[in-house]
């Protein structure tokens, strides 16, 4: 009886993960994330309160898949960036999610467990600038979040500049992403 009941949820989350992805929290629809998970709307209130507590499960599911699925070692932050660059690749629906949470979520409290491996993951890399590991201009904060978004590049760039881009393939996309994080970060001369 347990499996059944926490099979009937992870089928509300892929589908709930489908529907927002598509449409956000607001222009999503509990009957049609129903359907799609061969359930009823009954379900989600039951397993999740609503659609928004739906929208969280959703969103830490999310957020625990990046955090488990991606490795930090500080000496290679450009090889960091390539990761999550294809994460994003082989995930189309994580930037269209991530866009969402930001424009409906903005202003919501951050997922704990993203909030705290943000911060163990910037403290390692403030640990490497001050051991002189690796060096760069900006502080740790700020070189955790650029190899983040330069990863994200070519999901939130605009149709009309990526038509002019020469990176029409994933393999010149890990290219440029690991060129440009590197430009950023180097291994430190008392390294």
């Amino acid at each position: 009886m347990q499996r059944d009941a926490e099979a009937t949820r992870q089928r509300l989350i892929a589908a709930g993960r489908a529907e927002f992805a598509a449409y956000g929290i607001t222009g999503a629809r509990v009957d049609r994330i129903a359907a799609a998970a061969q359930s009823n709307k009954a379900q989600i209130y039951h397993y999740f309160t609503n659609k928004s507590g739906l929208f969280d499960a959703v969103w830490s599911d999310l957020v625990g898949q990046i955090v488990d699925g991606l490795p930090l070692d500080v000496e290679d932050l450009p090889g960091f960036a390539v990761m999550l660059c294809d994460i994003y690749a082989q995930y189309p629906d994580l930037p269209r999610l991530i866009t969402w949470q930001r424009l409906e979520r903005g202003e919501a409290s951050p997922n704990e467990v993203g909030a705290r491996d943000t911060r163990e993951r910037v403290g390692m890399i403030g640990e490497a600038l001050s051991g002189g590991v690796i060096a760069s201009p900006f502080p740790a904060d700020v070189l955790f979040a650029l190899a983040v978004h330069m990863a994200a590049f070519w999901e939130f760039t605009s149709p009309d500049i990526m038509r002019v881009m020469d990176a029409a393939d994933q393999e010149r996309r890990r290219e440029i992403v690991r060129t440009v994080v590197a430009a950023v970060v180097k291994e430190s001369s008392a390294g």
